[in-house]
């Protein structure tokens, strides 16, 4: 076995589209889910002569997401791929307003993008590849704010903290089965995306750490999405990949 498949949500820009940019080789084949398909990763792929397939889906409707994923992968060979690695990346943020100001709808969406997709899509995930023979692995990227609460980011704070939470005990799941997948909730650092572009720029007014963020950027405190895409894949291809169920890109 020589294949090496790769689930990856929210890859059709930023740090996701940096992760699926530096996996396209040609002994590799990815699945990317976002909301919108992106041409010139398809390109990329086509010249880097790996095989690519971009499927565009509203997350927040995960649940026929998840059966999609489950049926493609029951048709694969279990013995087909050395090893099949889900990275649930895709997140969004609420919008920046105390919890008491929330807009019902909006809270919604980015709990079922955060927190919901990543479950529904790991179970599939899991369920459908458990007799296979190669290793398994579940990346969720994770936040700081998962870990550390921050006023007028109850939804975006919740979702991160869920995901640690879920992978821990996803963990202890897995580590009872004979090829339990290894799997790891991580933290990539502070990364310049559109999702710190629009924290920086927030009214300080709803959102009272809008002038750490702006600071962030002043003082060139941010990593580059491709610098954060591999330093998160160096960390998954490591052998102690799992050892720690809830850790960050800068642990050593």
């Amino acid at each position: 076995m020589t294949q090496h498949l790769y689930i990856i949500t929210g890859a059709s820009r930023g740090m996701g589209l940096a992760m699926a940019e530096q996996l396209l080789k040609p002994e590799h084949s990815l699945i990317c889910i976002s909301r919108k398909s992106n041409e010139k990763l398809q390109q990329h792929a086509q010249s880097a002569g790996a095989a690519l397939e971009q499927w565009t889906h509203d997350l927040t409707q995960s649940i026929p997401v998840a059966a999609k994923l489950a049926h493609w992968l029951q048709h694969q060979g279990r013995t087909d791929w050395a090893t099949a690695t889900l990275i649930n990346n895709a997140a969004t943020v609420a919008n920046l307003v105390p919890l008491s100001q929330a807009d019902p709808a909006d809270l919604a969406h980015a709990l079922r993008v955060g927190l919901e997709a990543p479950m529904q899509l790991t179970a599939a995930f899991l369920h459908a590849t458990d007799a296979w023979t190669g290793l398994r692995r579940v990346l969720n990227i994770s936040s700081g704010l998962g870990r550390r609460a921050m006023a007028s980011q109850a939804g975006y704070c919740a979702a991160k903290a869920g995901v640690d939470h879920f992978t821990r005990c996803l963990a202890l799941d897995e580590a009872l089965k004979k090829n339990g997948a290894k799997v790891c909730s991580l933290a990539p650092g502070v990364i310049d995306t559109d999702m710190q572009a629009l924290l920086r720029n927030a009214d300080a007014r709803a959102f009272p750490d809008q002038g750490n963020f702006a600071s962030l950027k002043k003082n060139d405190q941010l990593t580059s999405p491709s610098d954060a895409a591999a330093r998160l894949l160096a960390y998954l291809a490591r052998e102690d990949f799992g050892a720690n169920p809830v850790a960050d890109v800068r642990d050593q």
